[in-house]
């Protein structure tokens, strides 16, 4: 952080309106304490910067942050409620005023690229400061990618993006992984479903796109976004766990902050112990969480796409309505395909309200928040996991403790990761003080003539990471098919 005070106020009001916008100056007075002629020369800053920009109308503030941010953005959850399956709360306007004065918003030109690596697809996104998701673009490869492949493969498909970042400026790059991080250098100490052991990220993929790299567990970064973004908005102890293909990643804030351990490594809720008689994890274990609650066992019985979370959805559903049709005579003649689902699904109902009844003893939260798969079951069944979570918890904790689905959606983990794209200019503004006569950061030296990073040594002529032996011939891993979406910024 910077140290003289002038800095830090330009810090901290860029950083409520990163957070909290779009807001008027008033907002910002109030919020900040500081006095109003101060807040109008720190947003003038900013805005000389090209940080943030003003509406005289406000009426740009109800679009910013995109559709991305929409649902996520105004969410509240109440505190103090039953312990139940809870909904998100429509989202509230940006300022929900009205008033006349200028409202201050975060620019969507200013981008951190977030990256999320899982076994089965590498997702790059350029995401605005205002929280809108410009871009999207996921490789889908056929094995799991090693460190070295994902790293290729990351910076490949960020060169892909050059033309969408004509006019942007890109600030640094988050990227989310499923595994434990630690987070002072990007290395991986262990991914067990990638197959990765003190694997580097953070300095190879700097050095591929020239950009400053962070990297972290990606369940952690998704319980920052939720907090600040989505159903914990407002909440200050919460737990979030994510459900997706590599296994179930846990998250905590506590008393508003990420609680991360010693070693940064906390929130590890997948490999907590939930069944004596369980199956092997990946871990070593026996009867851990991600292994007796998984995505890959729902997708296998019910038969729908790995990653169509609304087909899963779906799946359930009909199978429940076939069973609540079903007459007597019917029952012995039921295909196997409901009587397995509704075997599965309740194997897992035991596993997660146990793994929930242990986080909630251990830290005390007034929210849990189901993302992914997790977020499925808790649309599906809420009912029977609140049931069973409170069947198992001693009443004084889990009387107000709100289960409630992840409000981000498949977004969360981009969020999060963004987020500590942005680190280093949310820290200090002034950075960017250093810019070439269009207003963008000045080219380093190591930037070719656009202003992008240079091809690596080890690319072929067209400016892409030269093929490893297990690459098809465009040079990325085996894949399956490559997904590019643009989302709207309106």
């Amino acid at each position: 952080m910077p140290t003289d005070v002038p800095r830090r106020n330009t810090a901290r009001v860029l950083r409520i309106v990163h957070e909290d916008g779009p807001l008027t100056r008033a907002d910002l007075t109030r919020l900040t304490g500081l006095n109003r002629s101060t807040t109008l020369a720190l947003v003038g800053e900013l805005v000389d910067l090209g940080l943030v920009g003003e509406d005289l109308d406000g009426g740009a503030a109800a679009g910013a942050g995109g559709d991305a941010t929409a649902a996520g953005a105004g969410a509240r959850t109440a505190t103090g409620a039953s312990l139940s399956a809870g909904t998100t709360p429509a989202p509230a306007p940006g300022t929900g005023r009205g008033r006349p004065s200028p409202t201050v918003r975060a620019s969507a030109d200013v981008v951190a690229a977030a990256v999320t690596v899982e076994i089965d697809a590498v997702t790059v996104a350029l995401v605005g400061l205002d929280g809108s998701i410009r871009v999207r673009v996921t490789e889908h490869t056929a094995e799991r990618p090693t460190a070295h492949e994902a790293v290729r493969l990351v910076a490949a498909l960020l060169d892909g993006l050059h033309e969408e970042l004509v006019g942007l400026r890109l600030v640094g790059i988050g990227v989310a992984i499923p595994g434990t991080v630690r987070v002072e250098d990007g290395l991986v100490r262990y991914a067990p479903h990638l197959g990765w052991r003190d694997e580097p990220f953070a300095e190879p993929l700097a050095a591929a796109t020239g950009h400053p790299v962070r990297v972290a567990n990606d369940a952690n970064l998704g319980a920052r976004a939720e907090h600040l973004y989505g159903s914990g908005r407002g909440v200050r102890d919460l737990i979030y766990l994510n459900g997706g293909a590599s296994g179930i990643g846990g998250g905590v804030i506590s008393a508003g902050r990420p609680l991360n351990g010693a070693d940064g490594y906390a929130g590890e809720m997948g490999h907590t112990f939930v069944a004596a008689n369980g199956i092997r994890c990946h871990c070593g274990a026996i009867g851990c969480l991600e292994t007796e609650a998984s995505r890959a066992a729902l997708v296998a019985v019910t038969g729908v796409p790995a990653d169509d979370l609304q087909a899963l959805a779906a799946a359930l559903a009909e199978d429940a309505a076939r069973a609540d049709t079903a007459t007597p005579a019917d029952a012995g003649a039921l295909p196997d395909g409901p009587s397995a689902i509704t075997r599965v699904v309740d194997r897992q109902v035991a596993a997660l309200a146990t793994g929930l009844r242990n986080a909630i003893h251990t830290v005390n939260p007034a929210v849990v928040v189901l993302g992914g798969f997790l977020g499925v079951l808790l649309g599906h069944v809420g009912d029977r996991i609140v049931t069973a979570v409170r069947e198992q918890s001693m009443a004084a904790m889990a009387d107000r403790v709100r289960i409630v689905p992840a409000a981000l959606g498949r977004d969360v983990l981009l969020r999060g990761a963004a987020e500590i794209g942005f680190r280093d200019l949310l820290d200090d503004p002034t950075r960017v003080a250093d810019t070439d006569p269009t207003g963008h950061p000045a080219r380093v030296a190591d930037t070719d003539p656009t202003g992008h990073p240079p091809r690596v040594a080890d690319t072929d002529p067209t400016g892409h990471p030269t093929r490893a032996a297990d690459t098809d011939p465009t040079g990325h891993p085996t894949r399956v098919a490559t997904t590019h979406q643009r989302a709207s910024t309106a």
